[in-house]
């Protein structure tokens, strides 16, 4: 499998099939900085192209548009227009400085993504929730961004299942549970962090959600037509199905990691899991930062954050 992480530091158990620096834990943001390869900035010059035949060249400027490139290498990043305004590698992990230095947050993974085109940092809060079973499920915080147009600056909370490292994203409520902010805006910080509600409140509903879902037993004939729901397939009439359905369900039978914790086993946070352990892991992918970039941002959140409203359901 060929690899686009970059760069990548991290601190606690190696991650992401052992990519990247680790580093001991509490250390200062410019550590963090120099060991997730994020020591350099994104410098921009107006768009210049040839026109003529090959023997007279000339030259033009575009003054609409301009090209983003990395300060130590200047290997190109994108072309933008005028308005966009990057983020910087070094803004991704101060962002994270007040929250650390104040408690209760800590760094956990930092890294650049195809060649510094995309920039993210994870780091673990101080809340988490034990499910019975001693099935422990913790909280983090993401900011994540992009310089070259596939992905605003976005910043949420997520959870990670400690038994499989399945990823999901808070849902709350009516509310997407994202602060997002476009490249047309300046990025701002306090306001981010304001619009977040860095409080209990969200991990808090979030619990109760996940206390429910394992508090709610689920029959054979629920489970199988809750993944026809979220997967649109449909299971054969001799008990077989297509992929990846049928993978989905043999998770949940008993294949699935953390699937026989009194938590999971036949019950509507085991089905959830099954789903989010298939997309996390077990979907096939190109490289490891497609398969990051679908499970936070892409098609694999999408499909998460479905299944999650269709097992809510199952608790009404």
């Amino acid at each position: 499998m060929s690899h686009e992480i970059n760069t990548m530091a991290y601190v606690a158990e190696t991650p992401w099939h052992g990519l990247g620096s680790k580093l001991p834990p509490g250390q200062s943001i410019e550590a963090w900085q120099a060991a997730a390869g994020m020591s350099w900035s994104i410098k921009e010059t107006p768009v210049m192209y040839s026109v003529g035949a090959e023997s007279e060249l000339h030259f033009r400027t575009s003054m609409e548009n301009k090209v983003l490139f990395r300060s130590d290498t200047h290997a190109p990043l994108s072309v933008v227009s005028n308005r966009y305004k990057p983020v910087q590698p070094r803004e991704v992990l101060e962002f994270f400085r007040s929250l650390v230095s104040a408690g209760g947050f800590e760094l956990e993974t930092a890294g650049a993504l195809k060649g510094g085109k995309k920039l993210w940092a994870l780091a673990k809060t101080n809340q988490q929730t034990v499910l019975k079973g001693n099935d422990t499920v913790k909280a983090y915080l993401l900011l994540a961004t992009s310089c070259d147009g596939t992905l605003c600056t976005q910043a949420f909370f997520t959870s990670v299942r400690v038994v499989c490292n399945n990823t999901l994203q808070l849902a709350l409520g009516e509310s997407a549970g994202v602060v997002k902010v476009p490249h047309s805006t300046r990025f701002d910080p306090k306001t981010v962090k304001e619009s977040l509600g860095l409080g209990l409140s969200a991990w808090d509903q979030f619990s109760r959600s996940m206390k429910s879902l394992a508090n709610r037993p689920v029959s054979e004939v629920e489970a199988r037509a809750f993944l026809e729901t979220v997967l649109g397939d449909e299971f054969e009439d001799d008990g077989k199905a297509h992929r990846p359905i049928q993978t989905v369900y043999e998770l949940f039978s008993g294949k699935g990691l953390g699937a026989d914790m009194q938590s999971a086993q036949n019950t509507a946070w085991g089905l959830l899991n099954s789903l989010t352990e298939y997309t996390d892991h077990r979907t096939k992918a190109r490289s490891q930062d497609n398969r990051l970039n679908s499970a936070w941002f892409g098609a694999g959140a999408a499909l998460k954050a479905k299944a999650f409203q269709e097992a809510m359901l199952l608790t009404a």
